[in-house]
């Protein structure tokens, strides 16, 4: 092939999805359905598209993930299999937030681009961007989880384009500040978006140390929370 190859890992939302190609060609995606089990599909799904690009692992040159927030049982499972491709092919590491990804596959370079997941308890986890003339990317909001209301109030919202579960959640707040709501469809958090975010900045995602590298949790897991202080 031409071009060097990545594969791309998102689960941070109960839609997952993996992609092989780079910035510059989606060679191959697959989508992993909401009420599945990422633990048993992500391996198998990995292969599919893998073979349906003709592709085979020791050509890959990149691993890309999606490195939170969202799903804390979706983050591990990405992260454990991302490393552990990384180890095995000797290739770097790319992780870039999933709430990056959907603000990237918004398709919008002259706005900016907030992307929202539910993060449930009344909040959200946000983020905002722009990605000017799709050649480089600025960050109007960092991740962080927020009320909506806090979320409306940090940005110029009528200029704003919102995405994501959490926006599709909080639609009817949205319409009243004069934010305008992306298509559910453009929501979600794609692997062929990682693929380009890798190549446009690939100085923001690449990790010098594989090993050492947790996903951006933002909050204890479930179990966590409920552990007796």
């Amino acid at each position: 092939m031409s071009e060097a190859s990545y594969l791309a890992i998102e689960t941070s939302t109960p839609l997952g999805s993996v992609a092989v190609g780079n910035g510059n060609a989606v060679l191959a995606e697959a989508v992993l359905g909401i009420h599945s089990r990422h633990s048993e599909v992500l391996l198998p799904a990995i292969d599919f598209v893998l073979r349906n690009a003709g592709v085979g692992k020791h050509e890959l040159a990149r691993i890309v993930v999606g490195g939170g927030p969202g799903s804390f049982t979706g983050l591990r499972i990405a992260a454990a299999t991302a490393k552990a491709f990384c180890h095995a092919l000797d290739v770097p590491l790319f992780a870039y937030s999933g709430l990056m990804a959907v603000a990237a596959g918004a398709g919008q370079h002259d706005r900016p681009v907030c992307a929202l997941f539910d993060a449930r308890r009344g909040e959200v986890y946000a983020a905002c961007f722009r990605f000017p003339e799709y050649a480089r990317i600025e960050t109007v909001l960092e991740p962080a989880p927020r009320h909506i209301d806090d979320v409306l109030g940090m940005l110029d919202t009528p200029a704003t384009l919102f995405a994501g579960d959490g926006a599709q959640r909080n639609a009817a707040a949205i319409a009243v500040a004069g934010g305008v709501l992306a298509p559910a469809h453009l929501g979600v958090p794609r692997a062929s978006a990682l693929l380009w975010l890798s190549d446009v900045a690939a100085h923001a995602g690449e990790l010098s140390d594989v090993s050492a590298w947790e996903p951006l949790y933002l909050r204890d897991s479930g179990a966590e929370r409920m552990r007796p202080r």
